[in-house]
């Protein structure tokens, strides 16, 4: 009787200890596992913390790169429209629409660029160019010989920096477009502004007076192309929509969907 006692308590603190190891062991494992996701997350944050560093490098480099090739001839081109319309007026003579258009458009590029410069060896981008500055463009556009015409639709707002800058580059790539390849032709721009949407729509009625193609008709605006794709691009990235093609009547229409928030 006695030996079955202590065989019995033998066996019962047998159990306690095993009990005890597994609870140790489970508590072992726990630590195990939380020290190695700790790991894993200080790599990750490292990784993440060298791609940050690379892609500030490359930021910079873009931007001294783009402050040695295009810095100087726009400079230089500000420089030389200057000249010529300081000769005409010493002449007596009106300095002629495109050459004041010249001046002032490289005026206006070279403070873009400097803004765009600033933005690549920043982190954000919103010191970019926005819809504040579309009479500026307007106006550029008026003075080279193009008749533009602007409208908005709906209750105006301030948009936040990527889509207010999204929907300025759009007007601006659609009317280099209608320059480049329609020429002299009537332009209406319209803005309107939706619940959580806002729509740029930029038409021509392709009666230009000539253009890239050379006679008496302008050249069709192509419906691909470096402007384009950077369009799409934009707006893709923002989760919109952008259609570009020849119209049933005539002309070209670039159209694109934004979503909309206003900026807080």
């Amino acid at each position: 009787m006695r030996s079955d006692r202590a065989l019995r308590r033998f066996l019962d603190a047998g159990w306690l200890v095993s009990i005890a190891g597994m609870l140790v062991a489970g508590r072992m494992w726990q630590l195990h596992l939380r020290e190695a996701e700790q790991r894993a997350e200080e790599a990750e944050r490292t990784r993440d913390e060298v791609a940050l560093r690379k892609a500030v490098e490359e930021r910079l480099r873009i931007a001294r790169e783009l402050h040695d090739s295009l810095t100087h001839s726009i400079s230089v081109i500000h420089v030389q429209a200057g000249v010529a319309a300081h000769l005409a007026r010493k002449r007596g003579e009106e300095v002629p629409a495109a050459l004041a258009a010249i001046q002032e458009a490289s005026a206006d590029a070279s403070r873009e660029l400097r803004a765009t410069l600033g933005v690549l060896r920043a982190s954000d981008d919103s010191d970019c160019s926005g819809l504040r500055q579309l009479d500026a463009l307007i106006a550029r556009a008026q003075a080279a010989g193009l008749p533009v015409t602007v409208t908005v639709g709906g209750t105006e707002r301030q948009l936040t920096p990527d889509v207010d800058q999204a929907a300025y580059r759009i007007v601006q790539e659609a009317l280099t477009n209608v320059t480049r390849h329609a020429g002299q032709t009537c332009t209406t721009v319209h803005l309107q502004y939706g619940p959580g949407l806002l729509t740029v729509q930029v038409d021509d009625d392709g009666a230009g007076n000539g253009g890239s193609g050379g006679g008496g008709a302008p050249a069709p605006q192509p419906t691909s192309g470096m402007g384009l794709i950077g369009m799409r691009e934009r707006v893709s990235a923002l989760g919109g929509s952008l259609d570009a093609g020849p119209m049933a009547g005539g002309g070209f229409r670039v159209r694109a969907e934004l979503p909309a928030r206003a900026a807080s």
